[in-house]
């Protein structure tokens, strides 16, 4: 008897769940979390998983209730025996302690591999994760899927003639030049020295931007301090136009403020992580339709390799 796909969501990724599993032809799995006068929770599935593929769709952003929940629905469902117990982690959290970076820390992103491993995980679907060798850090296999496949397609509408890529930093240069071989496009970095973490001493700018119109690209948008200052400092060279773009809009902190008072055209992001508030220079690119049809691959046990054109040059 062939497997049935069955998708369920965490509370972090309602919006986006319900998007996938309209864009795949299904509804929503029925699951409550039931919520216990301590704080504490447990989440409960409504109907079969016996012998079922179960994908899970949650991003593991603040707070940390988000993976404490993925993880518990995934020993559910491993206990309710699904077949296959899939974690759709469109937002991977933790993935920014990806090495020990001065002593006495956690390599954290390895510490939640670990613990999605032992809670009975048999593969990860996941997006644009911060540093690529996360993958290796599970011995489950790990579908690294890149936000290029919604981005590039709105680059080239936006039809801009005098287009460079533009990297924050000095650690996006691979990420930025590989938009800028793709779109053919000319790339310059911006080098900042900080004196701790959200807090940039100074930043230069390496190329020329005059007259042109600049895309910085980032995975990752927390407290928007580094991508608005180099916003600024692109614009004070003469660009003709600067915009955003990154994967997860995590906006913290003052980030609202800072890209609403910005020099940015526009800020474009994928819905990976729930905007809590709307913002008018913000533009939301959906990521729901390849998340389905990935989805539907791993069911089908079907080639997802269409989805790597772009990372081939990464």
């Amino acid at each position: 008897m062939a497997s049935v796909v069955k998708i369920f969501s965490g509370s972090a990724s309602r919006t986006l769940a319900e998007k996938i599993a309209e864009s795949y032809g299904k509804p929503l799995g029925k699951e409550i979390v039931e919520f216990f006068a301590d704080g504490e929770f447990q989440p409960s599935y409504e109907e079969t998983l016996r012998g079922n593929d179960v994908f899970i769709i949650q991003s593991t952003n603040a707070p940390s209730d988000n993976l404490m929940e993925l993880l518990l629905m995934i020993d559910a469902a491993r206990r309710a025996s699904a077949k296959q117990v899939v974690a759709v982690i469109p937002y991977f959290g933790f993935a920014r302690q990806d090495r020990k970076d001065k002593p006495r820390v956690s390599i954290g992103a390895k510490l939640i591999a670990n613990l999605l491993m032992a809670a009975g995980v048999n593969r990860i679907i996941t997006m644009d994760l911060h540093a690529d060798q996360i993958q290796g850090f599970f011995d489950v296999p790990v579908d690294h899927m890149y936000a290029s496949a919604i981005f590039v397609p709105y680059l080239k509408k936006l039809s801009l003639s005098n287009l460079v890529m533009a990297s924050p930093d000095t650690g996006g240069t691979r990420r930025a030049g590989a938009y800028a071989k793709f779109l053919n496009s000319e790339l310059v970095i911006c080098y900042k020295q900080r004196i701790k973490a959200n807090e940039i001493d100074r930043m230069t700018l390496i190329g020329d931007v005059k007259d042109k119109d600049v895309v910085l690209v980032d995975d990752i948008i927390d407290t928007a301090g580094s991508i608005t200052r180099a916003g600024s400092m692109i614009m004070e060279k003469g660009a003709k136009s600067v915009r955003a773009m990154c994967t997860h809009a995590v906006f913290s902190c003052k980030a609202h403020d800072r890209i609403a008072n910005s020099v940015f055209e526009e800020v474009i992001v994928s819905d990976t992580i729930p905007l809590d508030k709307e913002c008018p220079k913000v533009t939301v690119l959906t990521s729901s339709k390849l998340f389905a049809d990935v989805i539907q691959r791993v069911h089908n046990h079907a080639s997802i390799s269409s989805h790597f054109e772009f990372s081939t040059i990464l």
